[in-house]
């Protein structure tokens, strides 16, 4: 196996982009596991968020943390369709979808039980994939979970539609490309994702800015937009019997007005009361952890990680 150019640690090692099909389209994926060293427990299933330029690249710093720090499970890091590497077809996906995608790449590729590590708004993926292919989920890690309300309250239908054909416009190529300017990016990332101006750095702003270059990368992004991921997964989430552990930010908050009340200490209550098999941490972050508090977040989630394992 060759180091991925992306590796910066003696600690990693990746493959390089590998690919499998799945209903005809090509999807990219990578493999890290520790060097020197062969890999324990069981392995890690990474669920990249969806936004601007945003694909498994997110996850880079994790990865070189997880084995700086003598983790040694192994670590599955796929391109959701629309995304990264992964073919990008002009299509409206739900976290059906991807879930269905990841179904197939637990079962063909994987082929063992993974403990999902889910970023954000993409939970509802990791719940979906957990209805379809619960033997070979071991457990989850919730990474900064969207405010509470938002998992319960599905949008009118219309407003869904409405959205999308604003954004499925000619209105929208303009829009996507102004969305992926750096002044754009920085302000979004500074007003909504991380607690501190200074964490915005120039790694974070050139790979949303690299993932951001094919312009048919907007369809997953308008896809969340439109909020075709808001459902009520109230009795979803009640059917979870894996073990599962919550990560909100010190000074978490919500993309909605709507919830702008929430408190982390209430968000982080509602995800332990509601979760059958849970438990929960804080730490110092704010929406990003995995990137912006990546050594405290490993840290935060390891202990959980090899009891699971």
């Amino acid at each position: 196996m060759q180091p991925s150019a992306v590796a910066k640690t003696t600690n990693l090692t990746a493959s390089p982009s590998q690919f499998y099909r799945w209903q005809n389209y090509r999807c990219a994926y990578e493999v890290h596991q520790p060097i020197n060293t062969t890999s324990e427990g069981v392995p890690l299933l990474l669920i990249h968020p969806i936004g601007v330029g945003l694909s498994r690249q997110f996850w880079q710093r994790f990865c070189r943390e997880w084995y700086d720090q003598g983790q040694r499970n192994s670590i599955y890091n796929p391109d959701l369709l629309g995304c990264g590497e992964s073919d990008m077809p002009h299509l409206a996906y739900t976290p059906s979808d991807w879930a269905e995608q990841l179904r197939y790449f637990l079962q063909e590729v994987v082929q063992k039980p993974v403990i999902i590590v889910v970023q954000g708004a993409l939970l509802p993926v990791a719940i979906q994939l957990v209805q379809k292919e619960s033997n070979l989920i071991a457990g989850l890690v919730l990474s900064g979970p969207p405010a509470w309300a938002l998992m319960t309250n599905k949008p009118p239908k219309w407003q869904e539609k409405f959205l999308w054909n604003v954004l499925d416009s000619p209105f929208g190529s303009p829009f996507y490309r102004y969305a992926r300017t750096p002044k754009f990016l920085r302000s979004f990332s500074t007003r909504q994702l991380f607690a501190s101006e200074n964490a915005v750095d120039a790694e974070w702003l050139n790979t949303l800015l690299a993932g951001a270059e094919n312009l048919a990368s907007r369809h997953a992004v308008f896809s969340f937009l439109a909020g075709f991921w808001r459902d009520d997964y109230t009795s979803f989430i009640a059917s979870i019997g894996q073990p599962t552990l919550t990560v909100v930010g010190e000074t978490a908050s919500s993309i909605s007005q709507d919830n702008k009340k929430e408190t982390p200490d209430e968000r982080l209550a509602h995800y332990l009361a509601c979760f059958p098999q849970s438990q929960g941490i804080k730490i110092n972050g704010r929406n990003v952890l995995p990137y912006e508090s990546t050594t405290e977040f490993v840290a935060a989630i390891a202990p959980f990680v090899n009891e699971v394992s």
